[in-house]
């Protein structure tokens, strides 16, 4: 039986939040603030075409520098330029630098994003149980993650937020779950942290030193290798399975502390 925490640290994607469908690397709106932006200097047709490849990349990318032992995050520019625009004339690349948060922000936001079932049920029992909760998530635009929070009232809920794009690293770096733990005030040892993969989320859990490693699963999840080394201390399927949890290891404390 896990120990009760003393705070969630909870991933964004396949934990709080779900896309029923894949991202489209181009969205049509992308696209045309793309061209307009450089004046129609390259095609819609080829801005659709690195949209695609430099989607593939960035994500190549991110699973290459996950293997590392304390990666972190490219800064918007960086993004644009080492993987879209790498082939477009100076003043294009330029024009696109010079909105890279706004494009990012864009770039990230889905249409399709809904809460996961049982997360508010969740989080609301957390919170008025005392836990502080955090937001820990790899992204490349934080500021469309916190929006979504804000749109669907999850805000208030939490202590803090912790993105890569803001924060700097990336998981399975512990430092990112390290800096939301100490933004909420409560030991790296107290917390539970609850995500959607092993070799990002579990794998940064137990090098921070969580308490306990909780993995929500999500398409995401099934997509990954299993690893003996990196074994969760519990698996769930949704919030309302996060929350049975939880409640199991609130009544242990409740037992262990009335036979004391």
């Amino acid at each position: 039986m896990l120990r009760s925490p003393s705070a969630l640290l909870l991933d964004f994607g396949g934990v709080l939040v779900d896309a029923p469908s894949p991202q489209p690397p181009a969205p049509p709106d992308l696209v045309d603030r793309l061209s307009y932006l450089v004046a129609d200097t390259v095609s819609v047709q080829q801005i659709a075409t690195d949209l695609r490849e430099g989607a593939r990349a960035y994500a190549r990318w991110r699973d290459d520098i996950g293997r590392t032992s304390h990666p972190v995050e490219l800064p918007h520019a960086r993004v644009w330029a080492d993987f879209v625009t790498r082939t477009w004339s100076q003043p294009a690349r330029d024009a696109v630098e010079r909105e890279a948060t706004a494009l990012a922000y864009v770039w990230t936001w889905r249409s399709e994003w809904q809460v996961r079932p049982g997360i508010p049920e969740a989080l609301q029992a957390a919170s008025d149980a005392g836990l502080p909760l955090a937001v820990v998530s790899n992204t490349l635009c934080g500021a469309a993650h916190r929006e979504f929070l804000a749109s669907v009232g999850l805000s208030p809920l939490f202590a803090a937020e912790f993105y890569s794009d803001e924060a700097g690293p990336r998981k399975p770096n512990p430092q990112l779950a390290l800096l939301a733990a100490d933004a909420i005030d409560v030991p790296i040892g107290a917390c539970w942290f609850i995500g959607d993969t092993l070799g990002r989320d579990v794998a940064c859990a137990r090098r921070a030193g969580a308490q306990a490693a909780i993995l929500m699963r999500s398409p995401r999840t099934d997509r990954e290798s299993p690893r003996a080394d990196l074994r969760p201390d519990a698996e769930v399927d949704d919030g309302y399975e996060l929350l049975a949890l939880l409640r199991r290891a609130w009544g242990a404390s409740v037992a262990s502390s009335a036979r004391t």
